[in-house]
Parts: C-alpha cells; sequence; structure tokens
C-alpha cells in the first residue's frame, strides 16, 4: 500500500481507503456500491438508472428540496452515474466539510424515501434518455457493439430499454434497493486533504451498523459473436471496430495501453495521421482500450461520408493490424510523456485520485503507487509492447455500422 493511502474493510464488509494530498484544501467522496445495471431483472431493463435517479429525492429526514439545499449549503459539486457493475455517487467539496458530506451521502444510501409521486418523472426522464439515442449515433452505437462484444448482463445499457423502464414500479425501485445496496461490496473512497482517524471513526458511525452481505454476481450468457449494422438515413456512416485485449489485472495492461496510445494518443497518432490527415476520409476517428476487471478491449470508431466509409473501416482495421509490424522509439517516447502528463494531472485531481482508489481496489485488490505507475510507463519499449502484440494480435474483428449501407468486413 503507498505510504500516504490508508485502507480499513470493517466487519459489515465496507472498504474504506483514503489518501491524504496535503497540497489541496478539497476533499473528494467516491462510493461504488455492488448496483449496477448488469443486475437489472429480465423485463426492467433501465431499473438501476430509475433507483440513481429517484435515490437524491428525500432521504434520512430531508424531503427532497431539503437535502438538495444540504447538500448545496456545503458547496458539494456531486453526481450519481450507473456503470455495469456499479452505482457511483460522488462529491467534491472542502475538506473541512467531509464529515457532514459523508453524513448526508449515508441517509440517500440508507434511508432513501423513493417518493411514490416522483417515479413518474423519473421513469420520464429514463425515457428521454433512451428516446436521445436515435440523435447520437455513437453512442447508439456503443450500444449495439456491447452486445456483441460481452455476454449478457455485461452486456447491459445502463439506459434500459423503452419497454423494461416502462414497466418499473415503485415496489421494483424498492426491491433493487434492498437487494443491492449492501455493505458486502460497496468501496468508500476519499481523496483530499484528510486526517484518516477522524475519517474512520466518522464512516464507522454512519455506516458501521450497516448490514447486508454481497449479492452474488449474476450469472453470464453465452458468449455473443457476428458483426452488426444499425440501418438508418444519414449523410455519414458511423463505425465501431473491436477486438479483444487483456484485463485491468493482467501484467500487459500499460503495454495494452501504449499500444492504443499509439494508434490514438493525439494528432501525432496513426489513426489521425493515416486515416484523416494523408486520406482525408473523415473528419473523427479514435480508438481506447477499456479494460474490465475480467475482460478488456480495444475500441475505434470512426465517422465517414458514406461514400468513403468502406475505404475508412478498411482503413481502419488495416491500421490495426499494423501494430503487430513495429512501433517505432519516437511513437513510444510520445506514449510514455502522454502517459505521464495524465498520470500528474490525475495527481492534482481529488476526484480522480479518489475515483483511481475504488478502481484499483476492485480491480487489483490493491491500491497503486504513483512511483509504481511511473515506472510501469517508463519501462515500455517498442520490444515491450510488440511482445504484447504478439500475444494478444488484433484479429477476429467485431464491427458494427450506423448508416444507410452495410458495410463489408473482410
Amino acid at each position: 500500500m503507498p505510504q500516504n493511502v490508508n485502507q480499513h474493510t470493517f466487519n459489515n464488509g465496507l472498504t474504506l481507503l483514503a489518501e491524504r494530498l496535503d497540497h489541496v484544501r478539497s476533499a473528494a467522496v467516491n462510493f461504488l456500491v455492488p448496483a449496477g445495471c448488469s443486475r437489472d431483472p429480465i423485463g426492467r431493463e433501465g431499473l438501476a438508472s430509475v433507483v440513481a435517479e429517484l435515490i437524491t429525492r428525500g432521504a434520512g429526514d430531508r424531503d427532497s428540496r431539503e437535502l438538495m439545499l444540504a447538500f448545496d449549503n456545503l458547496g458539494i459539486d456531486r453526481s450519481e452515474s450507473v456503470g455495469v457493475q456499479h452505482m457511483r455517487f460522488w462529491g467534491s467539496t472542502l475538506a473541512t466539510n467531509v464529515p457532514s458530506a459523508l453524513e448526508l451521502f449515508a441517509d440517500v444510501l440508507r434511508r432513501p424515501h423513493f417518493p411514490d409521486e416522483e417515479l413518474e418523472a423519473a421513469v420520464d426522464l429514463a425515457l428521454q434518455d433512451l428516446r436521445g439515442l436515435e440523435d447520437e449515433p455513437a453512442s447508439r452505437l456503443m450500444v449495439e457493439l456491447r452486445k456483441r462484444l460481452y455476454p449478457s448482463p455485461l452486456s447491459n445499457d445502463h439506459r434500459g430499454t423503452v419497454a423494461g423502464v416502462q414497466a418499473i414500479t415503485l415496489e421494483d425501485v424498492r426491491g433493487y434497493h434492498q437487494r443491492c445496496f449492501r455493505t458486502g461490496g460497496t468501496i468508500l473512497s476519499v481523496a483530499g486533504n484528510i486526517e484518516w482517524q477522524p475519517l474512520l471513526d466518522r464512516v464507522g458511525q454512519l455506516l458501521g451498523d450497516w448490514t447486508g452481505p454481497v449479492e452474488p454476481p449474476p450469472s453470464l450468457g453465452p458468449e455473443p459473436t457476428g458483426n452488426g449494422h444499425v440501418a438508418k438515413e444519414l449523410e455519414q456512416t458511423h463505425l465501431v471496430v473491436s477486438y479483444k485485449s487483456v484485463p485491468f489485472s493482467d501484467p500487459d495492461y500499460y503495454q495494452a495501453l501504449a499500444a492504443v496510445h499509439v494508434l490514438s494518443g493525439g494528432m501525432g497518432a496513426r489513426l489521425f495521421t493515416e486515416i484523416r490527415e494523408k486520406e482525408g476520409l473523415c473528419y473523427s476517428v479514435s480508438a481506447s482500450y477499456s479494460p474490465l476487471k475480467d475482460r478488456g478491449a480495444v475500441v475505434g470508431y470512426a465517422a465517414s461520408r458514406n461514400e468513403r466509409a468502406q475505404r475508412t473501416l478498411d482503413k481502419m482495421i488495416e491500421e490495426f493490424i499494423r501494430l503487430s509490424a513495429g512501433i517505432t522509439d519516437e511513437e513510444v517516447q510520445r506514449v510514455r510523456v502522454g502517459l505521464k502528463t495524465s498520470l500528474i494531472m490525475q495527481q492534482e485531481s481529488t476526484s480522480a485520485r479518489a475515483g483511481s482508489l475504488a478502481s484499483d481496489w476492485y480491480n487489483l485488490g490493491r491500491v497503486r503507487s504513483f512511483d509504481e505507475i511511473q515506472s510501469a510507463i517508463q519501462t515500455l519499449s517498442p520490444a515491450s509492447i510488440h511482445a504484447h502484440l504478439e500475444r494478444h494480435p488484433p484479429q477476429n474483428f467485431r464491427v458494427v455500422t450506423l448508416g444507410p449501407t452495410p458495410l463489408n468486413v473482410a
């Protein structure tokens, strides 16, 4: 464990992580609750998002307006979001306000009101979010790609389905909260100008008697196969190309990350240079590495005029494959600089640090130190990245397109 990071697991299964940052006056509080959309019941897809929308509309002794004002009076910048595995509750404020902020979050997590009169509004917001996908081709593509990358329910989208959201009742909301909001598997991470012992005591006071073992993970369906096309009359064709990569915990994690940065780590990266600058095929092109706890993927995205879409797809796959032919010292140096810059900037953000603490603990069961990450970045080389690509070559591509005409996938 890094010297400035403390960790404690309470008897009820709740894990507390804290990192003291002396150079700031603020602090960020980050809860990961094992209540992500992978736990949406069949026929109630979107339930986790409706719960996240309703859960702050009154809690403890405060109604919806009183709770909102209590957060505002502490100057708390906060948000709630739903991922596949977790529901996240985040807040940033002055470090001196953390004890009071924790009290509000404890009420939200443990004693939400879920007022009956607010359900219709929460459902309407969820339906608006779903319908908004029709105007967001890139987001729509990612929803379709997940269905072809991951088995159910890891392929679930947090927005759910129209039928699933429309079927949600208040009993569903309360049942989901009772079933999924447990201390077992919940991670609380705090980063900022805080003292460990007072924080530990405060969390124990507020959450020490919160009980509930972790809910068993949902069973997975069969691995998906095949490519896909969403027919839509547009002037552009949007496309995503993906291949399987290594998970977060894999020894090759940094090599996989570096390989993707060679493709899409700035204006000097290969996709930008080869597809946009040299051939002028599209304006928007990128690639990202998406590691999960037990699996990973590399995803490339582009949007091109319909008559250039086939060439754009072919060229993107060509660039993915060309990675295995070799990477230059200049490219690796550029990747190192970019990754180190991101690392240093993260150290200056309490919210980023709190998020990293929780992510490391969930995926690795430990917290990586700044020196460990910096050393891993510094030791990247063309040879080490090439060795990774030999072990995990870009192949067996999954392609999803959105536009008037399907494309050919070699």
